[in-house]
C-alpha cells in the first residue's frame, strides 16, 4: 500500500492580537483554525482545535503583549496540543520575542531568560521559530532548530524614504551597540550619514538611562532615530531631545515593537519627535495612539515567510541575502 503525502497549511492564532493573525490569513488566503479557547476561574488556559490537524503543517502566531506570561503560556499550550494531534511539522510565530532583553547574565545569580523560552517551546513541540527583529542576534541560537528572523528595517525604511525624499538625512543609533544597525539603515537610505548616543546605563536600574553626548553630524538635517524596541520610552526620549539640542531639524523615531509600557505614549508625544514610526507586531490600542504616530503592518512580511518555508523555499531570499 502506498500514498502520495499531501502538504497542507494551517494556521493558527492565540487571542493576544487577533487583528494581525487575520491580516496575515488574509495574505496568506487561508482561514485561521476555529478553536475553543478560554480561561478556567484560577487563570488556567483552556484550548482545542476544533478540526483535524493530523499531518498539517501548522503556523501557531501569537503577539507577546502584556500580559506576556498569559500569553507564552497560551502559545505553549496551543503547541503542545498540535503536537499530541500528530501535526505534521509546527512553526511558532512571535513577532516579538518575549524575554528578548534577557539574553545575558550581568552578574552572578541571574537567568538567562530568553534561553529558557526557547527551551520551552523546544520541549513543547516547536520544530521551527519565526520571529522579526530579535533584541540580539545571538537569541537566534537558542533555539535547537530553524530560527527565521526576519527583518522590518525595509518596510520602515522604505516608509521614511517615501515620505522625506526631499530631507537631508541622519541616521542616529540611540547607543553605541547599534552602530551597525545604523550602517545598514544609511545604505537601504542611499548612503546617508550616521550618528550615535554616547549614553551609559545603569544594569540594576531597568528603564533609566542617561544620554551624554551626540556622536556625528546632526545639526541641520532630519535626524532618523532607529531601534528595535520602544518600552516605556525614556531612552529614545531623551535622545530625541539630545538631537534638537545639538541643532537637528526635525527628528522621527522608527523602531520595530512598540511595547510602549507606561508613561511611553505621554513621553512620545511630548518629546518633540515629528514622526514616531511603529510595526504592528505588537497591538497598539487606541488610548495608546497620538497624532504623530504611524503604525505599519507587518502580516504581508510574514505572510511571505509562512508561504517560503511551507514551499520548502528561501526567507533570506526576501531581505536579498542579508537575513
Amino acid at each position: 500500500m502506498s500514498a502520495t503525502p499531501k502538504k497542507s497549511l494551517m494556521l493558527f492564532a492565540g487571542r493576544s492580537h487577533p487583528e494581525l493573525a487575520e491580516e496575515v490569513a488574509k495574505h496568506l488566503d487561508v482561514p485561521i483554525t476555529p478553536q475553543a479557547a478560554y480561561d478556567f476561574a484560577n487563570g488556567e488556559i483552556f484550548v482545542r482545535f476544533e478540526e483535524s490537524v493530523r499531518g498539517c503543517d501548522a503556523f501557531v502566531i501569537q503577539s507577546h503583549a502584556a500580559p506576556i506570561n498569559q500569553w507564552v503560556m497560551e502559545q505553549l499550550i496551543m503547541v503542545d496540543a498540535l503536537k499530541r494531534a500528530s501535526a505534521k511539522r509546527i512553526t511558532v510565530i512571535m513577532p516579538f520575542y518575549p524575554y528578548a532583553r534577557q539574553d545575558k547574565k550581568h552578574r552572578g545569580r541571574e537567568p538567562i531568560s530568553a534561553r529558557l523560552i526557547a527551551d520551552l517551546f523546544k520541549t513543547a513541540g516547536a520544530d521551527r521559530i519565526m520571529t522579526v527583529d530579535l533584541h540580539t542576534a545571538q537569541i537566534s541560537g537558542f533555539f535547537d532548530g530553524p530560527v527565521d528572523h526576519l527583518l522590518a528595517m525595509s518596510l520602515l525604511a522604505n516608509h521614511v524614504r517615501g515620505k522625506y525624499s526631499d530631507a537631508k538625512l541622519t541616521v542616529v543609533s540611540p547607543d553605541a551597540g547599534r552602530t551597525k544597525l545604523a550602517e545598514k539603515w544609511a545604505n537601504t537610505l542611499d548612503g546617508c550619514p550616521i550618528a550615535f548616543i554616547h549614553k551609559t546605563r545603569d544594569p540594576l536600574k531597568p528603564n533609566e538611562v542617561v544620554a551624554n553626548r551626540v556622536v556625528g553630524e546632526v545639526k541641520g538635517r532630519t535626524c532618523v532615530v532607529i531601534d528595535d524596541m520602544v518600552d516605556t520610552g525614556g531612552t529614545i526620549a531623551k535622545a530625541v531631545e539630545q538631537l534638537l539640542d545639538e541643532g537637528a531639524a526635525d527628528v522621527i523615531i522608527a523602531a520595530t515593537h512598540g511595547v510602549l509600557s507606561g508613561p511611553a505614549t505621554e513621553r512620545l508625544a511630548n518629546c518633540g519627535a515629528k514622526e514616531v514610526i511603529f510595526t504592528n507586531t505588537l497591538p497598539i490600542p487606541d488610548e495608546r495612539r497620538f497624532p504623530q504616530m504611524t503604525v505599519l503592518s507587518i502580516a504581508p512580511l510574514l505572510a511571505k515567510a509562512i508561504h517560503q518555508v511551507f514551499d520548502d523555499g528561501s526567507v533570506t531570499s526576501l531581505f536579498d541575502g542579508e537575513a
